[in-house]
């Protein structure tokens, strides 16, 4: 049985995977599933995932074999028993390693070496922006409380071998922002698509795919869109191919 507290549930979601979640957290959605699909299917023998949370990004890419290895960084203490509580309740405590940890203060050291590839849904909005939630875990996990995105694209440069893959679901309003970071620390942006609720609606979110020691030259793909139209809420065919595969590997336009 798996160990919860009076603010968590257990859910199953994709993969057959099994998810411990607070009730008051952010919960499972959308971004970290395509932000695990979007990372390629090469072998790659360890990974990082920065900002954790529950770890189900670093499941997801586990339960499709993307990596050995995934090292769970999270910040917050609970968030990072959490992720333990999720490797030991979906078998995977030997393949994912928690570690509670700053982004601002890890080094390649700290997970015994460089890593082929990193992934982050980092906060997005900034710290003083908007109002503020009033639980402060959400707080955390959506604004730049502990490091912002300059941070997180420091952090993957330094964790990355050369020539490793740095893979961040983003918001779209703030890729200025993002380029800027990766740019400055040596990841340069070698995929980029944007991911609408529709056809006729603005994009709500972007997946990036950026080289450490990259030469430029950017792929933007044909944009993702989630639902065929508001009317009737039917995902389209590319997302059930990205749920029934966790990969965007095998849909044109998207290579």
């Amino acid at each position: 049985m798996a160990e919860l507290l009076p603010d968590e549930r257990v859910d199953a979601i994709n993969e057959s995977l099994s998810l411990i979640q607070k009730k008051n957290g952010l919960m499972f959605g959308t971004d970290a599933y395509l932000l695990a699909a979007y990372m390629k299917s090469a072998p790659c023998l360890r990974a990082a995932e920065l900002g954790a949370g529950t770890g189900v990004v670093s499941l997801l890419t586990l339960a499709r074999n993307k990596a050995d290895t995934v090292y769970a960084v999270e910040a917050q203490p609970d968030f990072a028993s959490l992720t333990r509580r999720n490797g030991e309740l979906n078998g995977m405590e030997n393949r994912m390693i928690p570690l509670c940890a700053d982004v601002r203060a890890l080094t390649e050291h700290d997970l015994g070496g460089r890593v082929d590839a990193v992934l982050s849904n980092p906060p997005y909005m900034r710290a003083d922006s908007g109002k503020e939630n009033a639980v402060s875990g959400k707080n955390i996990a959506r604004r730049e409380v502990l490091g912002g995105i300059s941070d997180f694209c420091a952090c993957a440069s330094r964790l990355l071998k050369y020539g490793g893959t740095f893979y961040t679901v983003y918001r779209p309003e703030r890729l200025t922002d993002l380029f800027a970071a990766l740019r400055a620390n040596n990841l340069e942006p070698k995929k980029l698509t944007f991911v609408h609720s529709t056809a006729e609606k603005e994009p709500s979110m972007i997946l990036v795919a950026s080289r450490l020691g990259g030469k430029p030259g950017l792929t933007v793909t044909r944009p993702l869109l989630i639902y065929r139209s508001e009317a009737d809420r039917q995902y389209t065919d590319d997302l059930n191919h990205i749920y029934q595969t966790c990969s965007f590997e095998g849909l044109e336009g998207f290579s």
